[in-house]
C-alpha cells in the first residue's frame, strides 16, 4: 500500500470538490479532504506506488487544468510513503 499527502494549488473547497469528483483513480482505496495550517490537505490511500504516481502523472494533470485553468498557482506538494502496517479496528 502507498499513502501520499498532497496540498492542491487551491483555497476554495468548491474547486477541490471539482478536482476530487473529476475522477474515480483505479487502485484508489481512500481519500480524505483536510485542512491543516490553513491550507487544504488530500490524504489518499492507494493500492501501490505506481498506482499513485501513475494518477498524478496521467490524470490529476489534465483535470487541474480544466478545473484550475491553464497555469494554476503552483503545482500540487505532494509528499508519498509506504504503508508498513495497516490497523483496522475489529467491530
Amino acid at each position: 500500500m502507498w499513502l501520499t499527502i498532497a496540498t492542491p494549488p487551491t483555497q476554495s473547497l468548491d474547486q477541490l470538490d471539482q478536482v476530487m469528483g473529476s475522477a474515480t483513480p483505479d487502485g484508489l482505496r481512500a481519500r480524505y479532504a483536510c485542512r491543516a495550517d490553513g491550507e487544504f490537505r488530500v490524504i489518499a490511500v492507494w493500492e501501490s506506488k505506481e498506482h499513485a504516481d501513475r494518477f498524478f502523472r496521467e490524470v490529476l494533470g489534465p483535470i487541474l487544468a480544466r478545473v484550475l485553468g491553464p497555469e494554476p498557482s503552483g503545482a500540487p506538494a505532494m509528499t508519498g510513503m509506504e504503508v508498513l502496517r495497516e490497523f483496522v479496528p475489529v467491530s
